[in-house]
């Protein structure tokens, strides 16, 4: 390649979802609503963990911890895209975008490793119930929170700064909604290969955290098909159900999007599935964990002065 084709990146352009100008009040109104319904849904679900003491066990500290996650995750892609819509500038600056992907990877990886320790929250609740204050002390609690952090910042941090070494052509042109980080490898001009590898890996490790729930669950499973009351298998599996709901859609799409080789990416398939894991599971989950919950309904209840 000679060095002439390369330039000076101080922009990109994301074509969003659809080019049609017809479609673009629909796509403004329905992510609107979306993002509106993941933020009160999300606040509404820490605002009940935080006001009754009652909730404040590990379970729920996590689902606080999952849902305030949500709301930064679902806020790093969607305010931009609506901002674009309504302006009808698809226009991102470098910076902006460099951002825009440091955030995205830390939140992603957030709920990978909060859904992992959740994961790990149950088994100890079902199949070790006599040890499960002592071992889910508020200390471990919080240092499993910690660790999310601080191993999603330096993830985040090592994928962002991967990116400031690759050369970008004329063809500024990404085929999503945000500066999703395939997409960008795909742009570059310069040689991707060690990009390309470190985005495998993390991956992997992404597949590793589910590895590490699927092996949670079949303790659990494990552990309620051994329970002798029918009763007591449903009180089991009714704790982590909501959880379970949620794992299969993040994940599949989620990991199907970063596993899938170059040969059969699809722009506007990546970018419809993207939508699955970045903005429809952070609106689903309040629902998902509220909806049969009691201890939900009932701080909620309570924190409006209503009667529980």
């Amino acid at each position: 390649m000679q060095p002439e084709n390369l330039t000076r990146v101080s922009e990109f352009v994301l074509l969003g979802l659809s080019e049609e100008p017809d479609l673009q009040p629909l796509l403004f109104g329905l992510f609107l609503s979306m993002y509106l319904i993941t933020m009160l849904g999300n606040l509404l679900i820490i605002l009940a963990v935080s006001s009754d003491s009652h909730l404040h066990t590990p379970m729920y500290f996590f689902l606080s911890n999952l849902s305030f996650v949500d709301i930064c995750f679902t806020s790093t892609t969607v305010p931009k895209m609506l901002v674009n819509i309504q302006t009808q500038s698809k226009v991102i600056t470098y910076g902006g975008c460099i951002t825009q992907t440091y955030f995205f990877l830390l939140f992603a990886g957030l709920d990978i490793f909060l859904l992992t320790v959740m994961a790990y929250d149950r088994f100890v609740a079902i199949c070790h119930p006599l040890h499960y204050t002592v071992i889910m002390h508020p200390r471990l609690c919080g240092g499993l929170v910690l660790v999310s952090w601080i191993m999603s910042v330096l993830i985040s941090l090592l994928e962002s700064l991967m990116v400031l070494r690759l050369s970008f052509c004329a063809d500024l042109q990404i085929p999503h909604f945000f500066c999703e980080l395939n997409q960008m490898i795909q742009l570059a001009c310069s040689d991707t290969f060690v990009n390309t590898q470190v985005l495998y890996i993390v991956t992997v490790l992404g597949g590793g955290s589910l590895a590490g729930i699927l092996c949670s669950y079949y303790r659990i499973i494990s552990c309620i098909r051994a329970m002798p009351s029918a009763q007591g298998k449903y009180k089991a599996f009714s704790t982590c159900g909501s959880h379970l709901s949620v794992v299969p859609l993040f994940y599949l799409t989620g990991l199907g999007v970063y596993l899938s080789s170059p040969a059969t990416h699809n722009t506007h398939s990546s970018a419809t599935a993207s939508v699955l894991y970045t903005v429809v599971t952070p609106m689903l989950n309040p629902f998902i964990y509220s909806l049969r919950n009691k201890d939900i309904k009932g701080a909620l209840k309570r924190s409006f002065g209503m009667t529980a």
